[in-house]
């Protein structure tokens, strides 16, 4: 897994000990041959926070490294990595805040879509993202390296039906959200201060039919011009920032009465 070093740097930093061991199971690769002073501050501070986590450091050749990643654009590291463990649907409910917030992916494929949507996830305190198993990407390098270190920090559960998946939320208190441009009310018009599900479509083709039926409400996010959706990966930012704003409205409200 190829990162950006000040990204690799970050996610390290930001890591348990037990994260960090489970992020780099393996060893970091380093090239020795790196002059600039700023990229060997870099490296020595990624050199430290892989030793204090117990992980090997292994200085190779370029040639090496571009092998490895499959590219030359590696910026002189990479980290092996074990790959992303999924939950089962009954821990990622069973771990969840109240009010609980889940995004739900229903045929999403493009693996940078699915990484934005975890890096925002992630940011806006989502307590996991549940994806299909099939006809749909799962947490793959190309979506941690858009998610660029915050895909270990949200529980994701990989379901075989995600209508199944819908009715579980449900019978534990879930309101389901849908996303549709031609959703009955705007988005802001819900009540998202509740536990809530945002349901969002795949890349082109929205929500299914059948998962379409079992939400409580389907909204849109209105858009001006020619244009008449936003991107998946957007839509779901604005939708998970919606809930946080609500969410802040209601608990500064009660404070003040």
């Amino acid at each position: 897994m190829a990162m950006d070093m000040k990204d690799m740097v970050a996610a390290l930093a930001e890591m348990t000990d037990d994260e960090r061991r489970t992020m780099m199971t393996e060893r970091l690769e380093m090239f020795a041959g790196m002059p600039d002073d700023q990229r060997k501050q870099a490296m020595r501070q990624m050199m430290e926070a892989a030793r204090a986590a117990r992980v090997p450091v292994r200085f190779v050749q370029r040639s090496e490294l571009d092998r490895l990643t499959g590219t030359r654009a590696h910026q002189g590291v990479a980290a092996m990595a074990g790959a992303k463990r999924y939950l089962d649907l009954e821990e990622l409910l069973g771990a969840a805040k109240s009010p609980a917030l889940f995004v739900l992916l229903d045929g999403v494929e493009d693996p940078r879509n699915l990484g934005a949507i975890l890096r925002t996830a992630v940011c806006a305190g989502a307590d996991g993202v549940i994806l299909p198993l099939r006809r749909a990407v799962g947490v793959t390098p190309a979506a941690e390296k858009v998610a660029a270190g915050a895909a270990e920090h949200i529980s994701v559960a990989r379901v075989v039906n995600l209508s199944r998946a819908m009715e579980q939320l449900k019978e534990v208190g879930c309101w389901l959200v849908g996303l549709d441009a031609d959703g009955e009310r705007a988005f802001t018009e819900v009540d998202l201060t509740v536990s809530v599900g945002l349901v969002l479509g795949g890349e082109g083709k929205g929500l299914h039919q059948q998962v379409r039926k079992r939400c409580d409400f389907v909204v849109k996010i209105p858009t001006v011009g020619p244009v008449g959706s936003l991107n998946v990966s957007v839509a779901a930012g604005v939708a998970l920032y919606e809930v946080l704003r609500q969410r802040r409205v209601r608990s500064t409200s009660s404070k003040l009465s």
